[in-house]
């Protein structure tokens, strides 16, 4: 998949991940690299940003593997924001495939 594509998306793939419970960022990484080919190191500055822009929260917990672990967590505002960008990527992912769609010739149905 082309990288510019990809990289739009993995803002709103690593909030989905958070919405199911909290986590650090080796974790985080794991689970998307488990699902969409990305490089390690590409998971760390999107958690930056998205707790610089408010939507996630951080906080240090013990770990019986070495040193604390900073653990992210969805806020309020990463809620409302997950749900607007989970809305209009279902719409468009409809209307992209609706054009892609061979069945109809590639159209998406049109009502008249």
């Amino acid at each position: 998949m082309n990288s510019q594509i990809k990289k739009g998306i993995l803002d709103l793939c690593v909030l989905a991940l958070l919405e199911k419970g909290d986590s650090y960022g080796y974790d985080l990484a794991g689970s998307l690299a488990r699902t969409v080919e990305v490089a390690d190191g590409t998971v760390y500055p999107i958690l930056r940003k998205l707790a610089s822009d408010g939507v996630v929260s951080t906080y240090l917990q013990e770990s019986q593997n070495g040193p604390p672990r900073k653990y992210y967590h969805l806020t309020d505002a990463g809620h409302k924001k997950l749900d607007a960008e989970r809305e209009e990527w279902i719409k468009f992912c409809g209307e992209v495939n609706g054009i892609l769609d061979k069945e109809n010739g590639g159209k998406a149905d049109e009502q008249e």
